[in-house]
């Protein structure tokens, strides 16, 4: 949603209107209120009274009603003289998931940046992510409740911040527990996550370790790949959290006003932010898989439902990019062998490709089935297609075909390939110049 032209108003030195714009005056109207009157809102009242007071401009998000929707303004309040000049942006609709959702990932980022590691749950607080840990079976994990992963504890005042959170669906910091596998005393943080109709889907949560044990630099796997996994994962999560977060806060013009440009510019800022933690993400699998003892677990998963999982977590990127993301074609149950955990990694890459390479209003296209003694899953979009020369490159470690193309960090195929051959199984590509590209993962049936 566009937002609209700035509207604003004058009041006097009691914090009487004097004068409003139309749009202004006539949501006073509405409200019951009138010139020389204050304002008939309480919020914008307070504002303006405020910003008096104090002798400075005073900014701050405000929700009202307005007619049947309601409305989330950014109302500025700035002395002028006598008075007070009263500036309102926004108008956006409360009820509509862009400003919600990407309020609520710049709070991810938030969580992201002040934590250790990090785990994700659904709306009935079911397990969907546990960062690799050491002493925690994450991918045994995935599907249980959260309190299999950690006992809850109450805080100084009695309380349980999560679940007062839960029922107010909003964050929550500060709330104690205790890791089960480990005993380890935590602390724990969390975001809701919202789909692009504004509706909660659960929590991405931040781990706070408090007595976390030191690991020496002579202990094995003290070398360059662990000192990265350890300690410059950390260093680099922190300032980078920090600036994609600070970055959405000014394109969103949290503090006010702001030239068009000047927050065009915020989101780009973001966007690199995000796209740098993309390729931190990308730098500590490289470390595990190529580790000499890496191994993916083998269990019972149903590759179907892994898929569509998928699709559902990038659902709000590719309403983003206008593209839908057709999974009819998955069928029935499709049994396999593998890591859920690993699978889903697979998955959310190949859809995510995809959709990042779909043109404006197409579809990526999700089909399954059974073929001997594998099952296979593929992904396809109408893009412009991979040359047949390019094909094994692109499964090349930091290999990116067109560079001057956004995208990645040219680690995410070769990844997922490496993954899916860990657990037995492959990656594939079929495609011509102009024609899209059809990606098959496979995995061995139970």
């Amino acid at each position: 949603m566009t937002a609209q032209p700035l509207a604003t108003a004058r009041f006097d030195a009691n914090g009487h209107l004097v004068e409003a714009d139309g749009r202004l005056s006539s949501l006073n109207a509405v409200a019951g209120g009138a010139p020389g009157a204050p304002f008939a809102i309480p919020a914008i009242a307070a504002i303006v009274r405020l910003a008096h007071r104090l002798g400075i401009a005073i900014a701050r998000h405000v929700t009202v009603a307005d007619g049947d929707e309601d409305v989330e303004l950014l109302v500025r309040a700035e002395p002028d003289g006598d008075g007070v000049t009263l500036t309102v942006a926004g108008w956006q609709l409360h009820a509509t998931g862009d400003a919600m959702v990407t309020r609520a990932r710049r709070n991810a980022d938030f969580v992201r940046a002040d934590a250790d590691w990090q785990w994700e749950v659904d709306a009935q607080l079911r397990l969907r992510f546990v960062s690799p840990i050491e002493g925690v079976d994450a991918a045994a994990l995935i599907g249980a409740p959260l309190t299999r992963l950690f006992t809850l504890a109450e805080d100084d005042g009695g309380g349980v911040p999560m679940l007062e959170a839960l029922a107010a669906q909003s964050a929550f910091d500060a709330q104690p527990a205790i890791v089960r596998a480990t005993g380890e005393r935590v602390v724990l943080s969390g975001s809701p996550m919202l789909d692009a109709g504004g509706r909660f889907g659960g929590f991405l949560g931040g781990v706070r370790t408090q007595d976390a044990p030191a690991r020496s630099e002579g202990s094995p796997g003290g070398g360059f790949g662990d000192i990265f996994g350890t300690r410059l994962d950390k260093a680099l999560r922190l300032p980078l959290g920090r600036i994609v977060a600070n970055a959405d806060s000014i394109a969103e013009r949290i503090e006010g006003p702001l030239a068009e440009q000047y927050a065009d510019y915020a989101s780009d800022i973001a966007a690199a932010g995000r796209h740098l933690l993309g390729l931190v993400d990308d730098l500590v699998d490289l470390q595990a898989i190529e580790r000499p003892d890496f191994e993916a677990r083998r269990e019972e998963i149903d590759l179907a439902d892994v898929a569509a999982r998928a699709a559902g977590l990038l659902s709000v990127r590719a309403a983003e990019a206008k593209v839908r993301i057709d999974r009819s074609g998955l069928g029935d149950a499709l049994p396999a062998s593998g890591e859920f955990r690993r699978a889903l990694q697979v998955m959310v890459n190949l859809i995510g490709n995809a959709v990042r390479y779909s043109p404006d209003g197409s579809a990526v296209v999700l089909t399954g089935e059974r073929d001997g003694d594998v099952v296979r899953v593929s992904v396809a979009d109408s893009g412009k297609g991979i040359a047949p020369d390019d094909q094994a490159r692109i499964f090349e470690k930091f290999t990116r075909v067109d560079p001057s193309e956004p995208g990645g960090s040219g680690l995410g195929l070769y990844i997922s390939r490496r993954l899916a051959r860990a657990m037995g199984g492959d990656i594939s590509v079929e495609s011509g110049p102009g024609e899209g590209a059809r990606f098959a993962f496979t995995l061995p049936v139970v």
